[in-house]
């Protein structure tokens, strides 16, 4: 039986929303097992939402199709030149056609699709990843998982109620060097951990260009979605969303989602966060873009812990104990005492999730129904982090957050800014 919430809430989305749908071209997913590849029955049949650069170069090319536990039945993206180049991109590796989609939904309703990546813009994240759940399907959604707090508890409300699988891009937990670090934290051999300091970048530079007609290929209003209405220029999409709060936080939500994170990690405070944050960032007097450049914010939780993110310094965090520092990027691991990082673990010693491919990770989830190591909770905590900073840039004082209810301390201004309005006739 249908779930009436599920069929109200699909039916107006469809009903209400102008865009255009491309019919599919499907060829069911039927090839016999080779080799050691899977049989079909024992793969796992994903549609991709969001097909540019990041979608179709990292997700599709070098962790979807390469993997024989996949079947790719499904692209899609606004943009007509990037939806048919992933088309072709799975025809050329495996040389079936695949439904080829402009809207996100006529995807999701497909019911021999079990699960769906999400690598649109940020602003759509939340909404498309909610639409998948409620049409059954699990999810992997890139970081930074929502555009605002709000939207986070809404998503992770949804996965639970539905059961769903949902993994987090947060792809350094399933790195062993960030696993290591923390793990030498949280067992307390670097001292009590007193400090930790995240270095994420400024905002990016460039010549802005002029408000022009959008190229034919894209559907500009789709592509504005929930957000609001603004006239097209080349340098709102693509990589440069990122420096437009309509449709993200800057580096604070982009690299910072990655390595507040695995400070909240460290930290121990996966389904939890700070008490107290304040941040100064530098803005652009005269845009166009609205988001800090240069900032720094400090976060202090409820054990004494302070975490402090900056846009200067070397890309990377230091955890500093009272007895040495342990410091990690993607590149490398370092420690006070290069001894640390030889550490033989004690059988009385905390040790963190273990995974060594972020995608097989969901993958493995989907079958056993558990939670993956970045689960849906964990995405929406890390992002937090970031959302608070901007909001206390934004505001220009010292703010208290608890944790647990999830808002602002007797701070009604704050409060409005865990959410924002979206554009009709979107909502979550």
């Amino acid at each position: 039986m249908s779930d009436p919430k599920r069929s109200s809430r699909r039916n107006f989305l469809k009903a209400s929303a102008a865009a255009t749908f491309v019919a599919p071209t499907i060829v069911p997913a039927t090839a016999f097992a080779n080799g050691d590849r899977p049989a079909p029955s024992d793969r796992v049949v994903v549609g991709c939402i969001g097909t540019g650069d990041l979608g179709r170069r990292h997700h599709l090319n070098n962790m979807l199709l390469p993997n024989p536990r996949i079947e790719v039945a499904a692209v899609c993206d606004v943009d007509q030149n990037h939806r048919d180049q992933a088309a072709i991109d799975v025809y050329n590796k495996t040389k079936r056609k695949v439904g080829v989609y402009e809207d996100f939904r006529e995807l999701c309703d497909r019911t021999d699709i079990d699960a769906v990546l999400v690598a649109t813009p940020d602003h759509w994240h939340t909404l498309t990843s909610i639409y998948a759940i409620e049409s059954g399907k699990d999810v992997y959604c890139e970081k930074p998982l929502t555009l605002t707090i709000d939207e986070g508890k809404n998503f992770v409300a949804t996965a639970r109620r539905y059961g769903a699988v949902v993994q987090t891009g947060s792809q350094q937990r399933s790195d062993s060097r960030f696993r290591l670090a923390c793990e030498l934290v949280r067992n307390g051999y670097i001292g009590k951990l007193k400090q930790v300091d995240t270095h994420i970048g400024g905002i990016g530079s460039g010549e802005w260009k002029p408000v022009t007609t959008p190229p034919p290929e894209l559907n500009w209003d789709f592509w504005l979605g929930p957000a609001p209405y603004r006239e097209y220029s080349p340098n709102r999409v693509h990589y440069d969303f990122r420096w437009f709060s309509d449709f993200s936080g800057g580096k604070m939500t982009d690299w910072g989602a990655h390595h507040n994170d695995i400070a909240q990690w460290g930290i121990g405070a996966d389904g939890s966060g700070p008490v107290k944050v304040e941040g100064k960032g530098v803005f652009s007097e005269t845009g166009p873009y609205d988001v800090a450049g240069d900032f720094e914010v400090k976060y202090t939780y409820g054990n004494g812990v302070v975490l402090i993110c900056h846009a200067e310094g070397e890309n990377g965090i230091k955890f500093t104990g009272e007895n040495g520092w342990v410091f990690v990027s993607r590149g490398k691991i370092e420690a006070s005492n290069p001894d640390l990082l030889k550490t033989e673990f004690k059988s009385t010693d905390t040790r963190l999730y273990k995974s060594d491919h972020h995608h097989n990770n969901w993958l493995d989830c989907i079958k056993s129904r558990e939670k993956p190591i970045c689960d849906v909770e964990v995405g929406h905590r890390s992002c937090t982090i970031c959302h608070l900073g901007n909001i206390a840039m934004k505001l220009g004082r010292p703010l208290e957050w608890d944790p647990v209810k999830e808002d602002f301390v007797n701070d009604e201004l704050a409060s409005r800014l865990v959410r924002k309005p979206m554009r009709a006739p979107w909502q979550v």
